[in-house]
């Protein structure tokens, strides 16, 4: 998830005082989105990174003083510290697609026995805006924190659908891993999932991501037409195996979309959200 630069941009006169400053911050930043994936010692972080144990240390060292990662005292395993979570909720806060999106999430989520989520794509995985479930058993790996890979699940297959062409070629270029059995791991066998996925306008996902689960999800627009995001219900395998249940789940998961984005100012021009097959 986490690349090594491996040609970091050298400033000169006055502007290359500011180098090594920056490349200090790139690092922290790439440690710091390592270690929100990969909590570990430091040792472990350093081999993930491709950095040297001396050159890890100082940058932890400032990082947990800052309150960014906490060390465990019997371990010795870093993970995020509070800090970044004062960070994060304030991204949060002020998110417009979240504020839009919120009223039509908790309605959704009073309606049925699944989890409601609203993601969006940061690199290469679908990360968790919003996360409820109302009724029923939480499903696993289903609340905030757990982020999972583009190809993996009915969410991030939306959001790598409706991407741009070139975006999706790079990302097939990628590391496809596979989660389960079931995963979509061949480049091409994806590439035609994801050409159903906007021509049917939504997806539909089971035992990709954990055996036992299966979803639904449908892009978020905005104005300019661009999906910005997704809305997604995850439940129980055994339950998308009821056609009547999934067809509930699916009214109300692209009617939850279309208001979204009506909500963000887009208008209805050549793409109809309630237009589906099942």
């Amino acid at each position: 998830m986490v690349q090594k630069k491996q040609n970091a941009r050298r400033g000169g006169g006055p502007a290359g005082d500011r180098g090594p400053a920056l490349k200090g911050v790139r690092r922290s930043l790439q440690v710091l989105e390592y270690i929100a994936l990969n909590p570990g010692r430091a040792t472990d972080v350093a081999a993930g990174l491709n950095v040297s144990w001396a050159t890890l240390h100082r940058t932890l060292s400032e990082l947990e003083q800052g309150g960014f990662v906490t060390r465990e005292a019997d371990t010795n395993r870093y993970s995020i510290g509070a800090r970044m979570w004062f960070i994060g909720t304030a991204y949060l806060a002020s998110h417009k697609m979240l504020e839009a999106a919120r009223p039509y999430l908790d309605d959704a989520a009073e309606s049925g026995d699944y989890t409601v989520q609203l993601v969006e794509r940061s690199g290469r995985l679908a990360v968790t805006l919003y996360s409820y479930q109302t009724a029923g058993e939480v499903i696993t790996k289903s609340t905030y924190g757990y982020h999972f890979p583009l190809h993996c699940g009915s969410k991030g297959q939306v959001l790598l659908a409706y991407c741009e062409a070139e975006d999706i070629d790079e990302y097939l270029a990628g590391k496809l891993e596979s989660l389960t059995p079931e995963t979509i791991t061949q480049p091409k066998a994806l590439r035609q999932r994801l050409k159903e996925i906007k021509a049917q306008g939504y997806a539909q996902t089971i035992g990709d991501v954990q055996q036992f689960t299966g979803s639904l999800s449908a892009p978020v627009f905005d104005r300019a037409h661009q999906a910005v995001g997704a809305v997604c219900f995850i439940t129980k395998r055994s339950a998308l195996r009821d056609e009547a249940v999934v067809e509930a789940m699916l009214e109300t998961l692209l009617r939850t979309a279309q208001s979204t984005s009506l909500a963000l100012g887009w208008r209805p021009g050549g793409r109809f959200l309630f237009t589906y097959r099942i």
